[in-house]
C-alpha cells in the first residue's frame, strides 16, 4: 500500500523558494509566470491495512509543520 502526501506552505506565509524559483525563470526567458509556490512531496510505503488516520497523524507529528504548511494525503494501492 503506498501514501503519497504533498506538503505545502498555507495561503499567507512567504514562500522565498519560490520567489528564487520565479527569479530564475524569469532570467532564463520563461514570461507569464506570476507566481511561484513550492513544497514537498512524500511517498510513503506502507503495510497493508494502514490506515489514513495512521498517515494523518505521521503528518501532524513529523511530515508537515502544520503552523505554516498543509498537507493533502492520497491513499493508494
Amino acid at each position: 500500500m503506498r501514501a503519497t502526501v504533498t506538503v505545502s506552505l498555507k495561503a499567507g506565509v512567504l514562500d522565498p523558494q519560490g520567489e528564487a524559483i520565479k527569479g530564475a525563470l524569469g532570467s532564463m526567458g520563461f514570461e507569464g509566470v506570476d507566481g511561484v509556490r513550492q513544497g514537498k512531496v512524500i511517498e510513503l510505503d506502507l503495510a497493508p491495512g494502514t490506515r489514513e488516520d495512521t498517515v494523518r497523524e505521521m503528518c501532524e507529528k513529523l511530515l508537515a509543520n502544520t503552523v505554516i504548511e498543509s498537507y493533502r494525503i492520497e491513499m493508494g494501492a
